[in-house]
């Protein structure tokens, strides 16, 4: 009984909230394609949220196959003169068809229309962060704290670099910081780097320079993160801790904020891994992603709404990179094809998918080995 009750506790502490989201994003992604091509005259034979056999479905009156696959780590819209769920086009079917029929396949439709189409699902997934955050705000606000200095911690950057108890921080590299937050969010991402920090004291700005410690913490659930500090604390008297409401537009406008927020913060991920200031073990694949949404469960329906957001701004930014099988690689194709004037030839594009869908399946490995070497570990 104690086994039956663990394993339900991890099925819906854990698989079932993991699921909720990624269905979620998968489901607003590939409605991305489907309504861009849809509106684009493009002919859609199915709209599968999974892979792999199908649980359940049903035909819509466009001939539309919608159904839930049983592998459920994704999704995929399939357009009239696809080879596979990919988009991998099947030309020698397409050339064999009638014009008529062959203008509503995907191969056949004008570039600018198949670029739209590609495009439309990573889009969807940074306009339903955006949403997630707008609503958010719109609800609960946003606590934000003034960027004075409550205490120095001993042996730290800013110890280091002469930072005092009273000063507020007004810019970091000469860009103005106006919350606590800006602050902390700038210093995480730029461990082992140095940065000038600007303070004002008795009325006079002072540049400070001073190189963020790379250092590993523990939050609250357990879990080790590796970032940049410089060792300031701020407190509600020093800070003033409140809470800023925000109309409708005032939150879409933040929503668009925090999503920003984080694409530069992937790309300072990525910055710090090629130069070696931070671990590749922080990559976390879908084991992880399932820990991240059941401990946000535990939070609140709130929370694990910002981790879909957060997850959502992900997903359409990997789906960009210029990496065949994905989206952003096939943009770059209809760029060349932009450029050429023809389409790339069906040979190269086969060994450049092949090469594609290698690459994602080592990135997959490895995140997975770094999930299963967390949970040893």
């Amino acid at each position: 009984m104690e086994m039956l009750a663990g394993s339900l506790g991890f099925l819906t502490g854990y698989i079932v909230p993991f699921l909720l989201v990624l269905t979620l994003i998968v489901f607003v992604h590939e409605m991305g394609h489907y309504l861009a091509g849809r509106w684009s005259g493009i002919g859609i034979t199915a709209f599968s949220v999974g892979f792999g056999p199908e649980l359940l479905g049903f035909t819509d009156r466009h001939g539309t196959r919608w159904k839930l696959s049983a592998i459920p780590l994704g999704g995929y819209v399939k357009f009239l003169g696809d080879d596979d769920p990919a988009s991998i086009p099947d030309y020698k079917s397409v050339a064999g068809l009638p014009e008529e029929v062959r203008k509503r396949t995907f191969l056949g439709a004008a570039l600018w229309k198949r670029a739209v189409t590609v495009a439309a699902g990573p889009i969807a997934n940074f306009v339903l962060a955006i949403a997630i955050f707008a609503v958010m705000f719109a609800i609960y606000g946003r606590q934000v704290a003034d960027p004075v200095v409550a205490e120095v911690r001993p042996d730290s950057a800013a110890a280091e670099a002469g930072v005092q108890p009273g000063d507020l921080l007004v810019a970091l590299d000469g860009m103005p910081v106006t919350t606590f937050d800006d602050v902390r969010r700038y210093v995480s991402v730029r461990p082992e780097l140095k940065i000038t920090v600007t303070v004002r004291r008795a009325g006079a700005d002072i540049d400070l320079p001073m190189v963020p410690k790379r250092t590993e913490i523990t939050d609250q659930f357990g879990n080790k993160v590796e970032l940049g500090l410089i060792g300031i604390v701020t407190n509600q008297e020093a800070g003033n801790f409140r809470i800023v409401e925000y109309g409708p537009i005032e939150a879409v406008g933040q929503g668009v904020v925090q999503s920003w927020h984080i694409v530069t913060g992937t790309f300072d991920y990525i910055s710090n891994l090629v130069t070696g200031r931070m671990k590749a073990d922080q990559l976390g694949g879908p084991i992880r992603v399932a820990q991240a949404s059941g401990q946000m469960a535990t939070l609140g329906v709130a929370a694990l709404l910002q981790l879909a957001a957060v997850l959502s701004v992900s997903i359409g930014l990997l789906n960009l990179m210029p990496v065949p099988v994905l989206d952003g690689g096939h943009l770059m194709f209809y760029a060349v094809e932009a450029v050429r004037g023809r389409p790339v030839g069906p040979g190269a594009q086969e060994i450049a998918f092949r090469i594609g869908m290698a690459l994602v399946l080592m990135l997959m490995v490895f995140a997975t080995w770094n999930d299963i070497s967390m949970l040893l570990g």
